[in-house]
């Protein structure tokens, strides 16, 4: 199953331009690097839906947690932890 993981942006770590940027996010403490490319307008504390390292939308705060602990109570977040 293809899923996207909200997580917070907790850093902008690189900008080629105002499209070609990476971030690292935080999904429930985990971080990893990812591209935002997809979401120009996003922001350090914004909360974004992660799909293969690429954001591909924003999400409100509210909407993020509630999603994310549904995964993490399904056993879909175990991945993350790997790699």
């Amino acid at each position: 199953m293809c899923l996207a993981i909200p997580g917070k942006i907790i850093e902008i770590t690189a900008q080629l331009d105002d499209v070609f940027r990476t971030a690292k996010v935080s999904f429930g403490g985990i971080q990893k690097e990812i591209n935002l490319c997809m979401v120009p307008d996003a922001q350090i504390g914004d909360y974004v839906l992660v799909h293969v390292g690429v954001a591909i939308g924003k999400v409100d705060e509210e909407e993020a947690i509630k999603v994310f602990s549904y995964l993490k109570d399904m056993g879909e977040v175990e991945e993350l932890k790997i790699g």
